[in-house]
């Protein structure tokens, strides 16, 4: 029997209020991931997180750019590199983002391997997010109810409906997203759960390789939804820019995947910027800043070739150290 968003929302308050036992919650997470999460489910989870979150003020027009992970593809950290291209852009990014998912080193990873200060950085992040138009959300932190199951989902060791709703409870109460879902299967659930979520604009992406991203490779499909004339698939080509293959994205640990993201901002060509600048038109145009795929594209090539990318980085550090 599947549960109303009400009924939903419900239990799932209960659950992380402490009034389930742990055996509860198992069972009931894994009779979820087993049969098939809802969309309705999908937002009744997401509303009862969002109750219980420790909420920042964004200013108009924020956005978010994302992952569910779980794609297995221990790729560089495309995410990472579009808050800082897109915020470049003049449009504030509130990061949403945890330590590593599917990847060997996570945005939260990275970011301190680069020099940021993690905890200050969500600490100021109302503060930062105006004022330089970015900011990082540590999940842990903002999210202090998710403590309760936090052993459970470990112990199970699988996915559960969580995993889903993590990027749909920003802190900082977005309505512009980009998701990506680690499978296109995904793709309908996710836009049917953000419309019952008071969603403004977002585009919910997954590459065809199973990839919680646009892919560089090759199609990626796509629902948006308060955007006009975006289609349901893309390739490189359509923005211009050249296919290149997987393997040529492969990261490594934080030190790693921090080194080549400084690379990027520095100008680097090659697979890693075309990821990046794919990823970034697809935040542009649900932030309503471009027009099209072309004009996206640009936009973010211009935000990293002036350096611009990395000086709001490099300001970002000094400023919460």
């Amino acid at each position: 029997m599947t549960l109303s968003l009400a009924d939903a929302e419900a239990l799932f308050g209960r659950m992380l209020d402490g009034e389930m036992e742990d055996g509860e919650i198992a069972a009931t997470l894994i009779e979820l991931a087993d049969r098939g999460e809802t969309a309705a489910e999908v937002a009744g989870v997401v509303r009862s997180m969002r109750a219980r979150m420790q909420r920042i003020t964004a200013p108009a027009g924020a956005i978010d750019v994302c992952g569910t992970g779980g794609d297995g593809q221990h790729s560089l950290n495309v995410s990472t590199a579009v808050a800082l291209v897109v915020a470049a852009c003049g449009v504030p990014v509130a990061k949403h983002g945890n330590r590593a998912a599917s990847s060997k080193a996570g945005g939260a990873d990275t970011l301190e391997a680069l020099g940021l200060n993690l905890a200050r950085a969500s600490e100021l992040a109302e503060q930062t997010l105006p004022d330089l138009g970015i900011a990082f959300l540590f999940a842990q932190a903002h999210h202090p109810a998710l403590a309760r199951v936090g052993p459970i989902r470990k112990a199970l060791g699988r996915r559960t409906i969580f995993n889903l709703c993590g990027p749909l409870a920003n802190p900082a109460g977005v309505t512009r997203q980009l998701v990506g879902v680690a499978h296109p299967s995904l793709i309908a659930l996710y836009r049917d759960a953000m419309q019952l979520l008071d969603t403004e604009a977002a585009l919910i992406v997954s590459g065809a390789e199973g990839l919680d991203e646009l892919s560089i490779a090759g199609t990626s499909y796509m629902a948006s939804i308060g955007l006009t004339g975006i289609g349901t698939e893309i390739t490189p080509d359509n923005a211009g820019l050249a296919p290149h293959p997987l393997d040529a994205l492969r990261g490594g640990d934080a030190a790693y995947n921090a080194a080549a993201l400084r690379q990027l901002l520095l100008g680097e060509p090659g697979a890693y910027r075309d990821a990046v600048l794919l990823n970034s038109a697809a935040a542009l145009l649900v932030a309503g800043q471009v027009e099209d795929w072309l004009e996206g594209v640009e936009e973010a090539a211009e935000a990293i070739d002036k350096g611009l990318a990395k000086g709001l980085l490099d300001c970002w550090i000094d400023t919460v150290q």
